[in-house]
C-alpha cells in the first residue's frame, strides 16, 4: 500500500504554515497560530498578521527580543489559560504581559498582586490624614503644586506639616484622631525650615515658625482652629539655615555665625554675631545650646540667662572647648546623664570633625565652669563626620562616605560613661541614598536618616534609595539590622518623614507612649506607621545581612524611579551635594530640636 501524497492546497498544508517557529531572547519556541491569537489585539495577532515587521534569524524563526524564561510562562498559559508563574517574579510577569497585549492574563496578575499584597499597608500601618481642605482651595486658584509634604515635626501630640506654601498644624488624640488647630495665611516664599513649641508653661503659649529665605514668621495658636494669632516675622540678614526652639524661645541661625533668637518674655527679637566664626554643627541640652564652628570651638549659651541680659544686646556665647587639632567640629551630640543623690547631671559631649575623627569630652557638675575632660578620640572615618549620636548604650557616627555608619558600645558605672573596659566596636555599615544637587533647600531636612528616637531607648535610621519612592526601610541605628519596609498604601511618593513619639492616654488601662514614623506624600496626605511594634518584632532579615535593600530590591526600587529623566546625568550619592558644598552635611541634624525643652 502507497502512501498518499498530498497536494499543494491539501488540510496538511495549510496545518503546517500554521507553526510558528519564535526565537524570544535567544531560546527557540514552537507553537501554533491560534494558541498565539486567540487573544484578540494583541503583539502577536499585529505581528502575524503584518500589521507589526516581524525580524526573522538565521533559521527562518521570527525574532522577539524579550525574557524567554517569562515566555515559558506566558505561552503555557495561551495554550492552557492556566497560570503557572514557575518561580518568575510576578511582577515581572505583569509587565511582561501588558508588554504583550495579554489582557487576560493581565488582569489575573494584577488580581494575584492585589491578594499578596496588603492594601492598608499591614501590620504597621496605623492610619492616614488626607490633605487638608487649604490645599485644595489653593490648587484652584493657582497652577503651581501646593500639596507635596515638604516637612513634618511633632511635639508631644502635635504634628506640623510644612507644604510650599502653608503650614498646618494637627493636635493627634487617641480618641479622636487628627484634629486640625492651626493653618496658616499662604506665603509669600516657599517654606525651608519649621519649628514647633506646644509645651505651654505660665506665661508661654503654643508656638509654630516657618523661615522663607532670610524671613522668619511666628505664630501663637490653641487648642481647636481659629485660636491662632501671627506674633510678628522677623528678619535674619542671611538666609535661615535652622530653626528650632529652646524652651519658649525661638532661635534661627545662619551658617556664617549670625545669631537671631526670640524670647518670649520680652517679645523683642534680638541679633547677633560671632565674628569670622562660622556655625557647622549643633545641639542642646535642657537650657543649654551648642554650637560647633569651623575653628574647632564648641561655644555654648545658657538660654537660661539670656533674658537678664537683653538690654545689653548680649546673648551670653562662650567658649566651653577647642578641638585640639583645630578642625572645624562638624557634628554634636549632647547627653545628660540621669541625677544622684550624691551629683547633679554629668554633661557628656560627643562631636565629630571634618578630618573624620570623633571625640567624647565629659564635664563634671563638681567641675561647671571649667574646661570639659577629653574622655576618648576615635579615628573613625576618612571623611567629614556628618552626624553623630551620644546615647545612654552606643555612640553612634556618620560621615560623608554613603553615608557610612560607626557604631560603639559604651560602658557606664552608675549612669556615667565609664573607661573599664570603655568603648567596644560594634558595627559598621552604609545607609545610602541617591539625591540629586539641585533638590530644594528643604529636602534634607524633610528627609533625615537619623539616627531617631529616644537617647535612652533603641534608636532607628530610616532610609530612603532615591527622592521619588514609595518605599523607604527602617534600620536599628546600633547595628544597621532591617527591622521594617515601609510602602506607601496608595502608590504616592514618599517625600519626608519623620520618627516621633506619641503620649499614651491617661485613662486606666490605655497603653504608654508608642513610637512611630510619619510619612508626608506628593498628594499632601500623612501616612503613620507603628515602629513601635518593628522594634518589638526583631529583625527582617538573616543574620550576616548589613540590612541594606539587597540587589535585586535595590533593582526594583530603581526600575519604577526616574532616573534616566533626571536633570543630573549621574545621580548622586547622599548627602546631597549642597550640604557637602558647605562642608556642614549634618546641620539639620540635632537630637531633636524640641529635646532642648524636656530635658
Amino acid at each position: 500500500m502507497y502512501p498518499q501524497v498530498a497536494c499543494y492546497n491539501s488540510p496538511a498544508k495549510k496545518n503546517a504554515s500554521d507553526i510558528i517557529e519564535l526565537n524570544v531572547g535567544g531560546t527557540r519556541f514552537t507553537t501554533s497560530k491560534a494558541t498565539l491569537t486567540w487573544v484578540a489585539e494583541s503583539f502577536f495577532t499585529a505581528l502575524l498578521s503584518g500589521r507589526v515587521p516581524a525580524t526573522r534569524d538565521a533559521n527562518g524563526a521570527i525574532f522577539v527580543d524579550r525574557d524567554p524564561d517569562a515566555f515559558r510562562v506566558i505561552l503555557q498559559f495561551l495554550r492552557t489559560k492556566q497560570l503557572n508563574p514557575r518561580g518568575v517574579d510576578i511582577d515581572t510577569l505583569l509587565h511582561e504581559a501588558e508588554f504583550y497585549g495579554l489582557s487576560p492574563l493581565a488582569r489575573r496578575l494584577r488580581l494575584c498582586a492585589d491578594v499578596t499584597r496588603p492594601s492598608c499597608g499591614g501590620l504597621l500601618f496605623y492610619g492616614l490624614q488626607p490633605a487638608p481642605d487649604v490645599l485644595q482651595i489653593a490648587e484652584t486658584q493657582t497652577d503651581t503644586k501646593t500639596r507635596r509634604v515638604l516637612l513634618l515635626q511633632g511635639h508631644y501630640n502635635y504634628m506640623a506639616v510644612a507644604y510650599p506654601g502653608y503650614l498646618c498644624v494637627y493636635r493627634i488624640m487617641e480618641s479622636t484622631g487628627w484634629q486640625l488647630v492651626f493653618a496658616s495665611p499662604p506665603q509669600e516664599g516657599r517654606i525651608e525650615r519649621m519649628a514647633l513649641n506646644t509645651k505651654v508653661t505660665p506665661g508661654s503659649a503654643q508656638m509654630a515658625a516657618v523661615s522663607t529665605g532670610t524671613c522668619v514668621t511666628l505664630w501663637t495658636f490653641g487648642e481647636t482652629e481659629g485660636e491662632s494669632s501671627k506674633v510678628g516675622r522677623f528678619e535674619l540678614s542671611g538666609r535661615v539655615d535652622s530653626l528650632f526652639f529652646v524652651g519658649s524661645q525661638l532661635v534661627a541661625l545662619n551658617r556664617t555665625g549670625r545669631i537671631g533668637v526670640w524670647n518670649s518674655t520680652s517679645y523683642r527679637w534680638q541679633l547677633q554675631d560671632l565674628g569670622a566664626t562660622g556655625v557647622c554643627s549643633y545641639d542642646g541640652a535642657g537650657a543649654i545650646l551648642l554650637l560647633g564652628c569651623t575653628n574647632g570651638a564648641i561655644n555654648y549659651i545658657d538660654m537660661q540667662k539670656f533674658p537678664l541680659r537683653m538690654k545689653d544686646n548680649d546673648l551670653l556665647v562662650s567658649e566651653l572647648y577647642r578641638d585640639p587639632s583645630g578642625q572645624p567640629v562638624t557634628a554634636l551630640s549632647v547627653y545628660l546623664t540621669p541625677k544622684t543623690t550624691v551629683t547633679g547631671n554629668w554633661i557628656e559631649v560627643a562631636y565629630g570633625t571634618s578630618a573624620g575623627t570623633v571625640s567624647i569630652i565629659v564635664q563634671h557638675p563638681e567641675t561647671l565652669g571649667q574646661t570639659p575632660q577629653l574622655f576618648q578620640t576615635f579615628n573613625a572615618h576618612t571623611n567629614p563626620v556628618t552626624k553623630v549620636m551620644l546615647s545612654e548604650k552606643y555612640l553612634i557616627s556618620v560621615c560623608r562616605e554613603y553615608n557610612h555608619v560607626r557604631t560603639w558600645q559604651l560602658t557606664r558605672f552608675r549612669g556615667m560613661i565609664s573607661t573599664q573596659p570603655g568603648s567596644t566596636p560594634l558595627a559598621s555599615f552604609k545607609v545610602a541614598a541617591l539625591t540629586e544637587p539641585d533638590l530644594p533647600a528643604s529636602y534634607s531636612l524633610g528627609n533625615q536618616i537619623g539616627p531617631a528616637g529616644d537617647q535612652h531607648d533603641q534608636q532607628v535610621f530610616i532610609q530612603k534609595i532615591y527622592p521619588d519612592t514609595t518605599t523607604i526601610y527602617a534600620r536599628r541605628a546600633s547595628d544597621g539590622a532591617r527591622i521594617a519596609r515601609i510602602n506607601s498604601v496608595d502608590g504616592s511618593s514618599i517625600t519626608s518623614f519623620v520618627v516621633h513619639e506619641c503620649e499614651g492616654s491617661s485613662r486606666m488601662g490605655s497603653r504608654p507612649s508608642r513610637k512611630y514614623i510619619f510619612t508626608g506624600h506628593a498628594n499632601g496626605a500623612i501616612q503613620v506607621w507603628d515602629l513601635s511594634t518593628a522594634l518589638e518584632g526583631g529583625t527582617l532579615v538573616a543574620e550576616g545581612c548589613d540590612g541594606n535593600p539587597s540587589a535585586s530590591e535595590l533593582i526594583g526600587l530603581l526600575e519604577y524611579s526616574d532616573l534616566g529623566a533626571s536633570r543630573c546625568s549621574t545621580p548622586c550619592i547622599s548627602p546631597a551635594p549642597s550640604l557637602i558644598a558647605t562642608g556642614a552635611a549634618g546641620w539639620d541634624t540635632p537630637q531633636s530640636c524640641n529635646d532642648f525643652n524636656d530635658n
